[in-house]
């Protein structure tokens, strides 16, 4: 042990949490969203927190923060020391001096934490003028020095943008920028990577290490995916339902994880391993793309200058039937705007798109030409959904709509919750009574309700536990076999890519730059893009650790 790893060992704790229960209200699943948990945190140290969806990992976050839903979830037990001042005894004006000045968070979804009628430069100052008092031309130097500090190009324009001119990776940086303008020694880091693309992970984490390293902050971070934690996390604490399980060095829990739940969550992360190269098909073509271009214009006015994105150019594949076509890109390459294309959902310029044989014309041609064998499974299944009707309804109302008698569908319907893993209690139930995963399970029961030849998957695991991701990742692949499915799966992760896949067409900026066998493409890449996309996912390597002697 050198010198400085003895005087770290010997650093007051930033962040120390100690026997902490968090109680649930009356009639949830369980007593405690959180069950005597403890952790602490070091100055300068990144402590993961690792578990599913409802695991009480962001619980913790909200009750260092103060942002508990009181009195119905709150502490029933424990405490929560942050320099040595337990937070739990606090005031809310007093947590209010420490948020943002003392502690900063960053928020999983940026779009919902900022405000979009503010600009960019305000937002960030109303964390400045709710603790100290500055002229304004300081303030804005302050605001310009922050947007600057995460990477964010030309702040001088940034600084009076709204939220949605950004991408979500800009967004993202923002909320980092406003966590990180007063200097906090404690930062609070809630899934803030898990929607995001491969290579705008890849840019926030260095970054964090990067502020991290300059300015020496405690971080808590929050996620469910080993391979962030591999790239960036200290020490781990991995929950499960309220409890931790284990914890302890990170590359002593990457590299030999004692509990089960712990090799279940490492073991759930996509390999990324290619998909075999099948044997020559005769399978007639299902989907043949042709010369695809589709352009977006907006803002063309008397006083103000047009401006047109191109979201696809001369985009060509053919897709026979029981294949699956990986379209890979960040985002913006316009790959989503590909997908709303084939399902007609937007119209697109010239090219043609051929279904089963047939010229698919544009509007609402393109929807009886379909005949609802087309079908899309959305990335975000509960904005798909209707909350106000049933489970069962919203299966069956699809056929029920072209035709199908009510006792077949039902019928159908019933058949598929049992598919996708659901009981037939499900039918009665609202979308808001299952979790993300189960969620994602009935929008695929809804889309195959139509018997689809061709089924088109919008980024349909990227934001869900890795666990609940390898289970509707299997569904798919289930799902495919069973029904013999043409399948586009739209994906910003080349794992999942290359476990689903048999063909990859790689995206950048509307343009096909590289497309071929799935083994092919991963296994020796042709495009620089396609290497950047590869070279940027997080990866199970032994993290090194400046920090791991201190236990």
């Amino acid at each position: 042990m050198n010198a400085s790893e003895a005087l770290l060992k010997h650093t007051r704790p930033v962040l120390e949490i100690v026997d902490l229960s968090i109680c649930l209200p009356t009639g949830a699943d369980r007593l405690l969203a959180v069950d005597k948990a403890s952790l602490s945190v070091l100055p300068g140290q990144t402590l993961c927190v690792v578990g599913e969806s409802g695991s009480g990992k962001s619980m913790i976050a909200n009750a260092v923060m103060g942002l508990l839903p009181q009195p119905h979830v709150r502490p029933v037990g424990g405490k929560v020391l942050f320099e040595g001042i337990d937070l739990l005894t606090l005031t809310e004006p007093q947590m209010r001096e420490l948020r943002g000045r003392r502690i900063g968070m960053v928020f999983q979804e940026p779009m919902t934490a900022l405000n979009p009628v503010m600009r960019i430069g305000e937002q960030i100052g109303e964390v400045i003028d709710a603790h100290i008092v500055i002229p304004p031309g300081e303030k804005r130097i302050r605001i310009l020095t922050a947007l600057a500090d995460v990477g964010l190009p030309e702040p001088e324009l940034l600084i009076d943008a709204y939220p949605f001119r950004l991408s979500g990776g800009q967004r993202q940086r923002v909320m980092i920028a406003c966590a990180l303008v007063l200097e906090p020694v404690l930062l609070i880091c809630d899934e803030p990577t898990t929607a995001l693309d491969v290579t705008t992970q890849a840019q926030i984490l260095k970054l964090m290490r990067e502020l991290q390293q300059r300015r020496g902050t405690a971080v808590l971070f929050i996620t469910h995916d080993f391979g962030v934690v591999s790239e960036i996390a200290d020490q781990v604490v991995v929950m499960q339902t309220g409890k931790i399980v284990e914890s302890g060095p990170a590359r002593s829990v990457l590299n030999a994880p004692q509990h089960p739940y712990t090799r279940k969550l490492i073991d759930a992360i996509p390999t990324g391993n290619a998909q075999r190269p099948r044997t020559e098909s005769n399978e007639p073509f299902v989907l043949q793309v042709q010369d695809l271009c589709k352009t977006y214009r907006s803002g063309n006015g008397l006083f103000k200058r047009g401006r047109s994105v191109q979201a696809a150019k001369d985009i060509n594949f053919s897709l026979r039937r029981g294949e699956t076509l990986g379209v890979v890109g960040e985002s913006g390459s316009g790959k989503s705007s590909l997908g709303r294309c084939l399902v007609g959902l937007a119209p697109f310029d010239s090219g043609r798109i051929f279904f089963n044989g047939r010229n698919l014309a544009q509007g609402s041609n393109f929807r009886q030409a379909a005949a609802g064998k087309i079908q899309m499974v959305f990335q975000d299944p509960y904005a798909s959904l209707n909350p106000r009707h049933r489970v069962g309804a919203a299966i069956a109302g699809g056929p029920i709509a072209q035709g199908v008698s009510k006792t077949e569908a039902m019928a159908r319907m019933t058949g598929l919750l049992k598919l996708v893993g659901l009981g037939p209690d499900a039918a009665e139930r609202y979308p808001h009574e299952f979790s993300g995963g189960q969620r994602q399970r009935i929008g695929i029961a809804r889309a195959l309700a139509m018997q689809p030849s061709l089924l088109v998957a919008d980024e349909p695991v990227s934001a869900l536990d890795v666990s609940v991701q390898a289970q509707v990742l299997e569904l798919f692949a289930q799902v495919r076999e069973e029904f013999q499915l043409a399948m586009v799966f739209i994906t910003h992760d080349l794992r999942v890519a290359g476990q689903m896949c048999d063909q990859i067409a790689v995206m950048q900026r509307g343009v096909v730059v590289e497309y071929g066998e799935t083994h092919k493409v991963l296994g020796d890449p042709q495009h620089p893009y396609t290497r950047k996309l590869i070279e940027a996912v997080p990866r199970l390597a032994e993290p090194t650790s400046r920090q791991e002697a201190l236990v």
